[in-house]
């Protein structure tokens, strides 16, 4: 029996549990490694498996986890960094679905930082805090679960949460966010930018520039937010858009992998396939998109 195409599969350890077909592309995890920029942004159009690529970096570093099985056989545990994984505190957020209404893109926000203080939990609760980051943190909680806070009130959110998994772990923080920009275009295509765009501008800000608890971090989205000029405030971020060859195999599928694909479920690489799905170079690289899953 073939391998059910993973259509709407963003989690890399599902797609990988259940047995979907994939296509091997951890030695990006490497190619991180090696690159150690303090913060990469790779900029993609929709569809190119920016949520799934990001899923499997944050799989493979999370100290909370054991995906030793998850990983197995690929090709990042064939290199020198296979080691690495489930090494590092990771935090993973995806903003693809902070979308509508000002108070919606708020409040999406704001659950998915609380779901990372969440699974952190425990931890948290165990840690021994002097009484200023104990304040601080029962404070951002509530803003956190008070549907009424503003932006403005957990500005600080991700950073300070990288402080407290140091303190724990004694070690930096993996940090990834996914479609980073979704919320700067859903603020301007319905009217409200100006009202958020300062307070989600500083919220990355805060996490990223200069931050003493962060390893690595890699933010993905569809452009670079220019107005905002966050990444040109931080210290030499990689910023890697189509036009770059870094990470461009990543990204979308090769002809060589789309052709592979095709194959496994007897069909062939013709015209149809390339009139549809084709017509994208990522640097040097012709890349199909992912709309073939």
């Amino acid at each position: 029996m073939k391998k059910a195409i993973p259509i709407g599969i963003v989690n890399y350890s599902e797609l990988i549990q259940n047995n979907y077909y994939f296509i091997d592309k951890t030695l990006m995890i490497k190619d991180f490694l090696d690159f150690r920029a303090k913060v990469t942004l790779i900029t993609r159009p929709r569809r190119f498996g920016k949520t799934l690529n990001m899923s499997m970096m944050a799989e493979f570093f999370d100290i909370k986890k054991d995906t030793k099985d998850v990983f197995k056989d690929t090709n990042i545990m064939k290199t020198e960094y296979a080691n690495n994984i489930n090494q590092y505190p990771t935090i993973f957020l995806t903003f693809k679905d902070a979308c509508d209404t000002k108070e919606n893109v708020i409040s999406f926000l704001k659950e998915q930082i609380l779901d990372v203080y969440d699974y952190y939990e425990d931890e948290l609760n165990s840690l021994d805090m002097n009484e200023s980051n104990a304040l601080r943190y029962e404070t951002i909680k509530r803003e956190l679960r008070d549907e009424k806070a503003t932006l403005s009130k957990i500005t600080n959110s991700i950073s300070f949460l990288t402080k407290l998994l140091y303190n724990y772990y004694g070690k930096k923080v993996m940090l990834f966010i996914d479609e980073y920009d979704t919320p700067f275009i859903e603020a301007h295509v319905n009217s409200f930018y100006d009202e958020i765009h300062s307070e989600l501008a500083l919220l990355l800000l805060k996490a990223l520039k200069d931050n003493p608890y962060l390893e690595l971090s890699m933010i993905t989205g569809i452009q670079r937010v220019a107005k905002e000029s966050i990444f040109s405030k931080l210290n030499n971020p990689a910023i890697c858009t189509m036009a770059d060859d870094k990470y461009s195999r990543y990204f979308g599928f090769t002809q060589d992998e789309t052709k592979k694909l095709l194959e496994y479920y007897g069909l062939e690489l013709n015209d149809g396939v390339k009139n549809m799905y084709d017509g994208y170079h990522i640097g040097n690289s012709e890349v199909y998109t992912h709309g073939l899953f």
